[in-house]
């Protein structure tokens, strides 16, 4: 059980499939240039959430957070940050905006290891700076153990969609995860885009917008976050994607934002490394 957790607590470090390992992207006909960014803010407004799904190993989608961060707070649009990266119940709330990035690291219990600071501290500090609270909305890896037995998650989606994240789950880990242990995985997955939802919902303003980052997986219309909203909240997803993005996934969101590929490689070899 321990080295179940072990691998648990570091699948909770990584989006699904769609977040972290990608595949060879389907060719789509060519397309106008796309819109700048802060034009494609503006078309998806107004809304309750903003959800941006990125691939975790893409500088550039982090780089879109941080400015989405400060074009949504220095027109006062902005309730609240929410972080896949973060534990819930961690927050910068009552942090001075000249905070430190020491502190808002302790405020949010920050776990370096799993979310390199260097990467999503820029985005943080902006909302701190802005005098915008960002909060922890992962579920906390206290919780991991119990989620893995509530057989009660696998009622939550459809069984399609079920079929889908499991699906998901045996890609994004690269065929290598016991099958054993698909549908308590599944159980963790379904149950952190629960806790993101809440923290979200707990988070709105009327008149503003609450900003969710995560991975691209926990966004998706049919399978994520968005599965647990009441009917009367107002959600748009945009995804950010490196390279060309799939037609399939285009279904899932609102909009997509294409970045430039990432450097070749095989991202299931740290996979394959004896632990």
């Amino acid at each position: 059980m321990r080295r179940l957790l072990a691998r648990i607590a570091l699948a909770a470090a990584a989006a699904l499939a769609t977040g972290c390992v990608t595949t060879a992207p389907a060719t789509l006909p060519a397309t106008p240039p796309a819109a700048p960014w802060p034009d494609r803010l503006q078309a998806l407004l107004p809304a309750d959430v903003l959800l941006l799904g990125e691939q975790h190993d893409a500088p550039e989608h982090q780089r879109l957070q941080r400015e989405a961060v400060q074009w949504l707070a220095a027109r006062g649009l902005l309730a609240a940050v929410v972080l896949e990266m973060a534990e819930s119940g961690h927050s910068t709330r009552g942090l001075p905006r000249d905070a430190t990035e020491a502190q808002a690291q302790a405020a949010l219990q920050w776990n370096d290891a799993a979310w390199p600071w260097k990467a999503y501290g820029p985005v943080v500090m902006a909302a701190v700076a802005a005098g915008v609270p960002v909060l922890g909305g992962n579920l906390p890896r206290s919780a991991l153990r119990a989620t893995l037995a509530q057989e009660a998650w696998d009622q939550h989606l459809p069984a399609p969609a079920l079929q889908r994240q499991y699906q998901a789950l045996r890609d994004g880990h690269c065929g290598l995860l016991p099958e054993a242990q698909i549908a308590p995985m599944a159980r963790v997955q379904i149950a952190r885009d629960a806790r993101m939802a809440r923290t979200a919902q707990e988070a709105l303003q009327p008149g503003q917008t609450v900003l969710l980052i995560a991975g691209a997986g926990h966004v998706l219309r049919s399978l994520g976050v968005p599965t647990h909203w009441p009917e009367r909240l107002r959600s748009k997803v945009l995804l950010a994607q490196a390279g060309i993005a799939q037609a399939a996934i285009k279904t899932e969101a609102n909009a997509v934002v294409e970045t430039p590929p990432l450097p070749p490689g095989d991202p299931c070899e740290a996979l394959r490394q004896p632990r």
